[in-house]
C-alpha cells in the first residue's frame, strides 16, 4: 500500500443519466446534498454502445455548468466510433470539462462486432492522441479480476497497459472483501504501477438488486455477507442497517490502510452514502 499511502484522499460519486423528469428532478436534489462532502468529481456513467449518450452528454453538461462540482462522463468504446467519441471529448472539452472516465463496455444485445475499439487500452491511447493531455483519464480496475479475464496475470497486465497508455488514476469495480483490494495493491505495485487507485463503494439497500448486479458484473458477494442477507428475507430495514454496518467498517478499513479515497455507486441517491459519510467522521460542509 506504499504507493497509495502517500497520495491525498480524494472522494468522488458516481450517477447514472435519469430517464424520466422526475428523475431528473430527483438527481438534482441528490447532486445538491453530495457537494456538501466536497467531491473532487461527479461522474455519469454511459450506457452500453452509447445507448445513454445524448442523456450522459445532457446531464454532464448540466453538473458541470451547475459549478458545484467537477463533472466526470464515462466514455464506454464498446460499439463507438472515433468520429463521435472525438465529437464527445470536444464537446466536454468546450465545456471545460477535463476529467474523463474510459471504459471498454459492454457489447450491446444483437449486436455482432465491437465496432472501432475493442479494449479500453485503445480508448485511453486514442484520448491521448488526439487531445494530447487536455483530459485527466480514469480507468477500471479489477481487485477481483473482471469476469472475462482469461487469467489473474493476464488482467494485471491489461491494466499495465492502460497505464502506460495514459491513464492517470483508476477507480475499483465495488467489492466487500478488503483483502482483495489489498492484493491487487500489491500485485501492481509489484508491476511497477503507482497510479491512484481508488476503491468503488456499492453501499446496499436491496439484496436482491445487490445480487443482480453483482451476477452481471463479476464482483463477489462474500458467502457469510450473502447468507447473512438472504436470512433477512423481506425484512428491509434489517438488510439496510447491517448493509450500512459492513459498508462502513469496509470503508474504515480501506482509509485506515491508506487507500487514496473512495469512490461512491451511489444509484443517484444521497442517503446511504451521507450516512456511511458520517459514520466515518468525514467533513460535511453547512
Amino acid at each position: 500500500m506504499e504507493s497509495q499511502k502517500k497520495l491525498i484522499p480524494t472522494f468522488s460519486f458516481e450517477f447514472f443519466p435519469p430517464q424520466t423528469p422526475e428523475g431528473v428532478e430527483r438527481l438534482r436534489v441528490t447532486r445538491r446534498q453530495l457537494a456538501k462532502l466536497n467531491p473532487k468529481f461527479f461522474s455519469v456513467t454511459f450506457g452500453a454502445g452509447g445507448s445513454t449518450r445524448d442523456r450522459t452528454l445532457e446531464t454532464v453538461l448540466e453538473i458541470q455548468a451547475e459549478g458545484y462540482v467537477t463533472a466526470a462522463p464515462h466514455l464506454s468504446c464498446i460499439g463507438s466510433t472515433k468520429d463521435n467519441i472525438r465529437y464527445l471529448l470536444q464537446k466536454y472539452y468546450d465545456n471545460g470539462i477535463h476529467y474523463i472516465v474510459a471504459l471498454r463496455g459492454d457489447l450491446p444485445s444483437g449486436m455482432a462486432q465491437p465496432g472501432e475499439f475493442r479494449y479500453a487500452t485503445e480508448l485511453v491511447t486514442f484520448i491521448r492522441k488526439e487531445f494530447n493531455d487536455a483530459f485527466h483519464i480514469e480507468v477500471a480496475a479489477y481487485p477481483e479480476y473482471h469476469p472475462q479475464a482469461r487469467s489473474a496475470q493476464a488482467d494485471l497486465q491489461n491494466f499495465k497497459l492502460k497505464v502506460e497508455a495514459g491513464a492517470d488514476s483508476a477507480i475499483t469495480q465495488y467489492f466487500y472483501n478488503a483483502d482483495a483490494y489489498f492484493r491487487f495493491v500489491s500485485a501492481c505495485e509489484a508491476a511497477n504501477i503507482s497510479i491512484p487507485i481508488v476503491p468503488g463503494i456499492m453501499p446496499i439497500k436491496k439484496f436482491s438488486q445487490l445480487a443482480r448486479f453483482s451476477d452481471a458484473c463479476g464482483a463477489e458477494i462474500p458467502r457469510w455477507l450473502r447468507k447473512k442477507m438472504e436470512g433477512y428475507g423481506d425484512d428491509s430495514a434489517s438488510i439496510r442497517a447491517y448493509g450500512l454496518d459492513v459498508v462502513t467498517e469496509l470503508c474504515r478499513q480501506l482509509l485506515e490502510a491508506g487507500a487514496p479515497g473512495l469512490h461512491f455507486y451511489t444509484l443517484n441517491s444521497a442517503e446511504l452514502t451521507t450516512t456511511i459519510w458520517k459514520r466515518l467522521g468525514l467533513q460535511i460542509q453547512s
